[in-house]
C-alpha cells in the first residue's frame, strides 16, 4: 500500500481529527458522570447525617442514640456517633472504629466549631474505601458531639465502570462508523483525482481526445472542466498549428515558385515583347512584397509573443490617427468600388499609446474589411464611451463570420475560410497581431458579425481623463 496516496493522507487526517475530538470528549463525559455520582452519594450521606444529628439534638437522650444505631444496623447504614469529647459512643458496621476510641483532635475541634466534615476513609479491616460525612450535634449553643455516616466508594466505582463501558462501546462504534465514512469519503474525493491524473498523462502523451467525466458541481468538477478545456484548447492549437504550417508552406512556396520561374524566364530571355517582360517584372515585384509582408508578420508576432516588442508611448490624438488610416486605405477601397464613411466625434480626450502601432491596428482592420467586402461601404467611427474611454469601430457589409468561428478569430494561425482562395490571402496572423497590440496599449477589442451581412470590430482605449499615465 502506498502511504503517500491522497486517500491515505485524507483518511488519516480525518481519523486523527476525529480522535482529537472524541478522546477529550470521552474524558470530559467520564469526569462529568464520576463527579455526578460522587456528588449524589455525598449529598445522600450528608443529608442522612444531618437528620440523625437533628434527631439526637432534639431529644438529648441516650435511647435515641441506641435507636439510631439499631436502625442503621437494620438498614445496613454504616455510621458512628461521638460525644462532645470526640469519643465514639455508637458504631454500626465500622469495626475499625470501635466504641471508646477517639476522633483526632483536629476533627473534634472542627465539630465544636460547627463545621461539617467531608473526607475519605480507608478501612484497614475490610480494605474498602468510604466517603464520610460528619455533622455536629448542637442544641442551641450547646455542643453534644457528632454523627458520621459512611458510604462505600466501591458501589460508586461499579456504577461509574458501567458508564465507562457504555462510553467505550459507543466510542468504538462511533470510531468504526467514522472509519467507514472516512474510507468512503476519501475514495469519493480521491477517485476523481486519480481519473484526472490518468487523463492528464494521456493528454501529455498526445491523446487530446481524452476527457474527464464531470459528475458533480463542486471544485472537483471545476478542475475536471479545466482539464477538458485544456485538452480541447491543445487540440485546437495543434490543429491550427498544423494548418498554419500547411498554409505557410503554401504561402512561401507560391511566391518562391513565381520568383524562380519568372526570374528564369527573364534570365534566359524566353519572352517575346518588352510588354511581356514588364508584366513578368511586375509579378516578381508583387510576389517579393508578398513574401516580405509574410516574413514581417511572422517576425512581429514572434516578438510580441516573447514580450520583446518596443512601444513608444505618448499622449496621441486618436482622431488624427483614424483620419490618416482612412486616407491610406481609401485608394484600395476605390479600386473595389467601395466607399469609406468616416465619423469622428468632436472634443475627444487624448489617448496614451504608440501612434504608429495605433495606425497599424486600424489599417489592418480596414484592409480586412475591404478584402472581405464586395459591395457596400466601410464605416469607421471614433466616439467617446464614457469619461474614461474612447471607442474606434470598423464595420463592413461583407461576407461576415460564422458564429461558431467568432471565439477563435484572434488566435494566431487561425483562418475562418479553410479553403480560402488567394484573392483573400492571409495566414491568420493579422488579427492575432492586432489583438496583441491593442492589449499592449491597455485596450480591449471585440467582434460582432452576422453571416452574409457584415462584421463590426470595436476597440476601446483608456483616455487622459482617468488621470493615469502608465507605461508598458
Amino acid at each position: 500500500m502506498r502511504w503517500n496516496r491522497i486517500v491515505v493522507k485524507l483518511g488519516g487526517t480525518i481519523i486523527l481529527l476525529f480522535l482529537i475530538v472524541l478522546l477529550p470528549l470521552g474524558f470530559v463525559i467520564d469526569q462529568i458522570f464520576s463527579g455526578f455520582y460522587y456528588r449524589q452519594v455525598q449529598d445522600e450521606i450528608t443529608g442522612l447525617s444531618s437528620r440523625y444529628a437533628q434527631s439526637i439534638a432534639n431529644t438529648r437522650d441516650l435511647m435515641t442514640v441506641n435507636m439510631i444505631e439499631m436502625m442503621a444496623n437494620f438498614s445496613d447504614v454504616k455510621l458512628y456517633i461521638v460525644d462532645a469529647d470526640g469519643r465514639v459512643i455508637a458504631n454500626s458496621g465500622v469495626p475499625s472504629i470501635p466504641e471508646g476510641s477517639f476522633l483526632s483532635k483536629a476533627e473534634t475541634n472542627d465539630l465544636i466549631k460547627g463545621t461539617s466534615i467531608q473526607k475519605e476513609y480507608d478501612d484497614p479491616v475490610s480494605g474498602n474505601r468510604f466517603l464520610v460525612s460528619g455533622t455536629p450535634i448542637f442544641n442551641g449553643n450547646a455542643f453534644y458531639g457528632g454523627v458520621f455516616v459512611l458510604s462505600s466508594i466501591e458501589g460508586i466505582h461499579q456504577s461509574i465502570e458501567k458508564v465507562r463501558n457504555l462510553l467505550i462501546l459507543s466510542g468504538v462504534g462511533a470510531f468504526l462508523l467514522a472509519l467507514g465514512f472516512t474510507v468512503v469519503l476519501s475514495r469519493k474525493l480521491s477517485d476523481p483525482l486519480i481519473q484526472m491524473e490518468r487523463a492528464t498523462r494521456q493528454i501529455a502523451k498526445g491523446d487530446l481526445d481524452t476527457r474527464v467525466k464531470v459528475t458533480s458541481g463542486d471544485e472537483m468538477s471545476y478542475l475536471a472542466r479545466a482539464i477538458n478545456d485544456l485538452a480541447q484548447d491543445l487540440k485546437r492549437y495543434r490543429d491550427t498549428r498544423s494548418e498554419f504550417f500547411a498554409n505557410i508552406s503554401h504561402e512561401l512556396r507560391t511566391p518562391v515558385t513565381y520568383l524562380e520561374g519568372y526570374a528564369k524566364v527573364l534570365k534566359e530571355g524566353l519572352y517575346h515583347t518588352e510588354e511581356e517582360k514588364e508584366q513578368y517584372l511586375e509579378i516578381i515585384d508583387q510576389e517579393s512584397k508578398r513574401l516580405t509582408r509574410l516574413i514581417y508578420d511572422l517576425f512581429e508576432l514572434s516578438k510580441m509573443e516573447e514580450g520583446k516588442v518596443i512601444l513608444n508611448f505618448e499622449w496621441i490624438d486618436l482622431a488624427e490617427i483614424v483620419e490618416n488610416s482612412v486616407q491610406k486605405t481609401s485608394l484600395k477601397a476605390k479600386q473595389k468600388g467601395l466607399r469609406i464613411q468616416l465619423n469622428i466625434q468632436d472634443d475627444l480626450p487624448l489617448v496614451w499609446g504608440d501612434g504608429l502601432r495605433m495606425e497599424q491596428i486600424l489599417i489592418n482592420l480596414i484592409d480586412n474589411a475591404i478584402r472581405y467586402t464586395e459591395q457596400g461601404e466601410i464605416s469607421v467611427q471614433l466616439q467617446g464611451v464614457d469619461r474614461d474611454q474612447v471607442m474606434v469601430s470598423v464595420e463592413d457589409t461583407g461576407i461576415g463570420i460564422p458564429k461558431t468561428e467568432l471565439p477563435f478569430i484572434f488566435e494566431r494561425f487561425y483562418r475562418v475560410e479553410k479553403s480560402r482562395s488567394r484573392q483573400y490571402g492571409g495566414t491568420g496572423l493579422g488579427l492575432a497581431i492586432v489583438k496583441k497590440l491593442v492589449e499592449l496599449q491597455g485596450g480591449s477589442i471585440e467582434v460582432f458579425s452576422q453571416l452574409g451581412k457584415g462584421t463590426r470590430f470595436e476597440i476601446k482605449f483608456p483616455t487622459s481623463s482617468n488621470g493615469k499615465e502608465s507605461t508598458p
